[in-house]
C-alpha cells in the first residue's frame, strides 16, 4: 500500500486534485502560490484565494510566542498573494486547540494576525474555533480573498528560456527564526510588476532546492544556478539557502535584456532589501537539478 510518505507533497496534491470538479477554464489553478477566479471578464481585477495552516511542533514550537505565530500565519498568506502581483483583502481564520489551552494564548495569537494586518493590509472577516483532543498538536488555518489587477498578474507557468532567475533578500537560516518574523515582500513586488514585470514568480517557502524546479518545471524549462551567487544570511551556508525553506523571499524570471535596468533602479527604491541574479531558466532538456527543500511528507527535513 502506498503511503503519503511514498509519493510526496506534490504527487499527492496532483492525485487529488484530479478526484474532484474544477474550474474547465481557470486563470491559474491548483498549483500556483493563489488560485486566480476570473469572475467578471470586464473587470480590471482578477480575484485571488488562498488557504495555509500552521502545526504546532511543524511550522512553530510549543514554546513560540503566541504573538509570533499569529503574525507568521497571517504573513505566509500575504506572501503568496504578493507571489502574484496582488493585495490582501478579507481573512477567515480557523483555530483547532486543545481545551487546556490558556485563553491568553490565543488572545496573543490573535494579536499577532492584527499586528501583520495593520502592516500589510486585509480585515478579519470570520472564522471557526473546534477542539483537539487533549495534548493534541494546534492547528491555525487561514484561509483569505485577494485582488489582483489583470496586468499585473504573474504566474509561476510563464517564464522562458533565456530568462534571468533573480532573488530578493537573503536566504538561509529560517531555522533560527527568521522564519517567524518576515516581512512579505508586498511593497517590493507592487513596484517590481508596475516597473519591470517577471515573466514568472513564487515565494520561497519550501527552499530554493524545492520551489525553483516546481517554477521551471510549470513554466516548461529548465534552469542553471550558481550557488555561488547566492545571497546568505550572516552564518548560513549553500546548503541553508537551498534546502532551509522558509525564507518567504521572492524567486522570479525576468527578461536578460531587462535586468541592467532593473539592477541600476532597485537600490533608490529599496536601499535596505539585496537583489540578486542567481541563474536563468533554460529549455526544458537542459539544465541542472536539485535535491531536498520541506516535503510535508518526508521522513525527515532534507
Amino acid at each position: 500500500m502506498k503511503t503519503l510518505r511514498d509519493i510526496g507533497e506534490d504527487a499527492l496534491i496532483d492525485r487529488l486534485t484530479a478526484l474532484v470538479p474544477r474550474d474547465q477554464n481557470p486563470a491559474a489553478g491548483p498549483g500556483d502560490d493563489c488560485a486566480v477566479v476570473d469572475r467578471d471578464p470586464q473587470s480590471p481585477t482578477l480575484q485571488l484565494l488562498k488557504t495555509d495552516a500552521l502545526v504546532e511542533s511543524v511550522h512553530f514550537l510549543p514554546s513560540t510566542p503566541a504573538r509570533a505565530v499569529g503574525w507568521k500565519a497571517v504573513a505566509r498568506v500575504i506572501s503568496d498573494f504578493a507571489a502574484m502581483g496582488g493585495h490582501p483583502e478579507y481573512f477567515l481564520v480557523t483555530l483547532a486547540l486543545a481545551p487546556e489551552t490558556a485563553v491568553a494564548w490565543a488572545e496573543d495569537l490573535y494579536r499577532g494576525i492584527g499586528d501583520c494586518l495593520k502592516v500589510c493590509g486585509g480585515l478579519l472577516a470570520g472564522g471557526e474555533t473546534s477542539s483537539v483532543p487533549a495534548g493534541s498538536a494546534a492547528v491555525i488555518s487561514i484561509a483569505a480573498t485577494g485582488t489582483v489587477r489583470r496586468e499585473q498578474l504573474v504566474l509561476r507557468s510563464t517564464g522562458k528560456p533565456g530568462d534571468t532567475l533573480m532573488v530578493t533578500g537573503r536566504l538561509g537560516g529560517s531555522l533560527d527564526g527568521k522564519h517567524l518574523d518576515f516581512t512579505p515582500r508586498l511593497e517590493q513586488v507592487q513596484w517590481l510588476v508596475a516597473n519591470y514585470k517577471p515573466t514568472a514568480m513564487m515565494d520561497l517557502s519550501d527552499g530554493l532546492a524545492k520551489d525553483l524546479p516546481r517554477m521551471a518545471k510549470a513554466s516548461n524549462c529548465g534552469f542553471i544556478i550558481d550557488e555561488a551567487a547566492l545571497p546568505l544570511n550572516p552564518g548560513s551556508t549553500p546548503a541553508q539557502a537551498l534546502r532551509d525553506g522558509e525564507d518567504f523571499e521572492m524567486l522570479f524570471a525576468i527578461d536578460a535584456a531587462r535586468v541592467p535596468g532593473l539592477l541600476a533602479a532597485w537600490p533608490a527604491s529599496f536601499p535596505e532589501l539585496a537583489l540578486t541574479r542567481i541563474g536563468e531558466l533554460v529549455c526544458a532538456d537542459e539544465g541542472m537539478s536539485l535535491a531536498g527543500g520541506w516535503d510535508h511528507f518526508a521522513v525527515e527535513r532534507q
